[in-house]
């Protein structure tokens, strides 16, 4: 699919996009190994030598005036639905176009502090079955929790809307409902679930952050579900009579981006700290990701969270952050319009307000991290069917976003 976005409604500002080492090992020097003086003739031009060499991006605003928007998807048309936190499903056309009239038929949900509806994935046989899957926060200040639901999509209108899954545990507050939604290629569901909340909050006179190393509740996990909602019969604790069947990782905070790499299904999240210690984790079945028993994460009120920030037995992130960037969506890069960022990972940020780009080594570890500010709170970030990184604002006047190459 070509689209034609090419109508910015805010003028762009450049970005030089200087390479910054981040705290991970740094990158090895590269060694010139050709020799001079041959009197050969040139070797032929690689192709990776003759693509365009982009070393700079600048944000244009596609559209404005969303309120709070959380997700994105394509049609297989080009059009684009985003989904807005307090309740709204809209639809951007192929042209850039924003259609006033919200999609029809999405039912009443929680929609206060971070509540409401949230994440958004097409079925991966959209074409055929018209599927379309949303995450969200139901029920009320006392008791809410998590939800996924399906509903199809005809014509401007959502019809059969049939809830496949809901968090075992309720919480009362608003915080930390996670919500990313990630298709696999074996055709089965991730579903990424926060923790239930800061303290003082208590989940059966507990903190409720502690129920993220509990296998028997959802809240701090990633659970793996078949599109129907069902339990696959190879999850990791699906013979473990002490813990949910749907567990496919625990021990995390809030995770708010979940990205796949398609060319070597690693599955990557980015989940919040509580103050610092956001990270970047690559994802595997059955781990324990370590929160709230090991953390480089501090108490808002001061202090450590715990002493320990790494176990043999839990796994270390990849990266963290510190202070707080709060990490909101997700992207590993496999497109030809930034040619030279192939299998890097975009990264954005609430509070840093700006996308983290970050190059990873063959073995997983970060060797650079580079900066793109953006100016507001960065909630979502995906490539788009044309190769083109797109970007959601979270504000009152959000906006959407595509990544231009300058050079």
């Amino acid at each position: 699919m070509n689209f034609q976005w090419f109508t910015p409604l805010l003028a762009p500002i450049v970005l030089g996009l200087a390479i910054a080492s981040c705290a991970a090992s740094p990158p090895e020097n590269g060694t010139d190994t050709s020799e001079a003086g041959q009197a050969t003739d040139p070797a032929p031009e690689s192709p990776e030598a003759a693509l365009p060499v982009v070393d700079s991006v600048e944000p244009l605003t596609l559209v404005e005036g969303l309120e709070h928007p959380w997700g994105m998807t394509w049609l297989p048309n080009g059009d684009l639905l985003i989904t807005e936190r307090p309740g709204r499903l809209r639809r951007v056309s192929s042209s850039g176009e924003l259609d006033p009239t919200p999609i029809a038929g999405v039912p009443d949900m929680f929609t206060a502090g971070q509540g409401g509806l949230l994440d958004i994935a097409l079925h991966p046989d959209f074409e055929t079955n018209n599927w379309v899957y949303f995450a969200y926060a139901d029920g009320t200040s006392q008791a809410n929790r998590t939800q996924v639901a399906r509903a199809r999509l005809e014509d401007n209108a959502l019809a059969d809307w049939e809830v496949i899954f809901a968090v075992n545990q309720d919480k009362s507050d608003g915080q930390h409902f996670g919500s990313r939604l990630l298709w696999l290629p074996d055709g089965t569901l991730l579903v990424a679930i926060g923790d239930g909340g800061n303290p003082p909050l208590q989940i059966g006179g507990d903190l409720a952050r502690n129920q993220a190393q509990n296998l028997q509740t959802h809240l701090g996990a990633v659970v793996r579900l078949r599109d129907d909602g069902s339990v696959p019969d190879d999850n990791p604790f699906i013979d473990d009579p002490t813990a949910d069947p749907l567990m496919w990782s625990y021990g995390h905070r809030n995770i708010q981006g979940l990205a796949l790499d398609p060319t070597t299904n690693q599955v990557w999240s980015t989940e919040h700290g509580a103050r610092g210690g956001d990270e970047l984790n690559r994802l595997a079945p059955g781990e324990n990701y370590g929160w709230p028993i090991v953390t480089f994460s501090e108490e808002y009120s001061g202090g450590p969270i715990t002493s320990e920030t790494s176990r043999p037995d839990m796994v270390n992130p990849v990266t963290y952050w510190t202070p707080a960037t709060a990490p909101s969506g997700l992207a590993v890069y496999r497109g030809d319009r930034y040619p030279q960022w192939q299998g890097q990972i975009f990264a954005g940020g609430l509070v840093s307000q700006d996308i983290k780009r970050i190059e990873v080594d063959a073995n997983g570890n970060v060797v650079n991290e580079t900066p793109i500010p953006i100016g507001q709170r960065v909630r979502d970030v995906r490539q788009g069917p044309d190769g083109y990184l797109y970007v959601l604002t979270d504000a009152a006047n959000g906006r959407l976003i595509r990544l231009e190459p300058t050079s």
